[in-house]
This record gives C-alpha cells, sequence and structure tokens, in this order.
C-alpha cells in the first residue's frame, strides 16, 4: 500500500507569530478546527502543549490520539497521529511562511492506508479535513490581538 501525501494551504493577514501561537495551543483548536474537543493526555516540553505532549482530540464519535515530534523557531509545528485513524505512519508538519501583507500557511501530511483500497477515500476526507483546519487557523489568527 502506497504512501500517500496531501498538501493544504491558506494565507492570513495575520503575523505567523499570531497564527504559531493558536497552532501551539491546543485549548483553541476547537474555535478554529472541526475538532470539538481537545483533552492534554501528557505534556510536553515545555509544559503543557510542547514536544511529546499528547493530545486526544475528539469529533463526534471519533477520538483520535497525536504527538506533538517538533516545534521550531515559531515557524514549524509537526506531530503523528497514534491512534484514531484508518492509517499507518500519519505524519503531518505546519510551516509558516512569511508573505507580504500577512502570513501562508502550509499543512502537508502523509499516511500508508490501512487496508488495501482504502487511500483514495481517506485522502478525499482527510484532505478536507486539513483544508477546514487550514481555513480556520487562517481566519481565527486574522480575527485575534496582535
Amino acid at each position: 500500500m502506497g504512501l500517500r501525501r496531501i498538501h493544504v494551504t491558506a494565507t492570513t493577514g495575520a503575523p505567523a507569530r499570531t497564527v504559531f501561537a493558536l497552532l501551539t495551543d491546543s485549548s483553541t483548536w476547537p474555535r478554529w478546527s472541526p475538532i470539538e474537543s481537545v483533552e492534554l493526555e501528557r505534556e510536553g516540553d515545555p509544559p503543557p502543549d510542547g514536544v511529546g505532549a499528547i493530545r486526544r482530540n475528539r469529533r463526534g464519535r471519533v477520538t483520535g490520539r497525536d504527538e506533538i515530534v517538533e516545534i521550531a523557531d515559531g515557524r514549524r509545528f509537526a506531530y503523528r497521529s497514534l491512534s484514531g485513524l484508518p492509517v499507518r505512519d500519519y505524519y503531518a508538519v505546519v510551516e509558516l511562511h512569511r508573505e507580504s501583507g500577512g502570513t501562508r500557511i502550509d499543512w502537508t501530511s502523509s499516511f500508508h492506508p490501512k487496508w488495501p483500497g482504502t487511500g483514495w477515500v481517506l485522502e478525499r476526507g482527510l484532505r478536507r479535513f486539513l483544508q477546514q483546519c487550514a481555513d480556520g487557523l487562517a481566519k481565527e489568527s486574522a480575527s485575534s490581538p496582535r
């Protein structure tokens, strides 16, 4: 089963530091993403949402668990899925790029489908979900105090 890759993008007039602050604060995700609730299962370094943090994300009847694996330079945030999705080796990176008048959000993920023949449907659903995340982050950061 081949590796699937997804890339979505969004732009905002907000500075990268505002976008990054929202992205790295798990308590804000239910405001701007399709995720309905987030619980911190394990704190990271630095606490609470640093590297090593495990977040339990709920949306409807689905609960996913993600581990934060990288936070760098106020521009890069990476996580991996531990459970909840019918995939293997799910890894996602969000990179922020300065653009004139704001910030471009690049959200990239990759995964192997757990079952043969399901990659295309998983990719379509995850692409829609990640685009909603990127668009929501862009919108929320534009309305946040700078």
